[in-house]
């Protein structure tokens, strides 16, 4: 039992891992508020021109 408790082997693959995770969630937000910002300027780019051929 007390060789199991000390096996560190797979404790480097599961911190990769949850580095990974944490990673995939700060890109995940980021491309989120990104989205929701682009869609903002899209929109008044959209309502600009369509003012202007108007």
């Amino acid at each position: 039992m007390l060789r199991l408790i000390q096996d560190e082997s797979g404790a480097t693959a599961l911190e990769y891992g949850l580095i990974g995770a944490l990673i995939a969630v700060v890109i995940s937000g980021a491309v989120m508020s990104l989205g929701t910002q682009m869609r903002g300027i899209f929109s008044s780019i959209s309502t600009a021109i369509t003012t202007v051929v108007n």
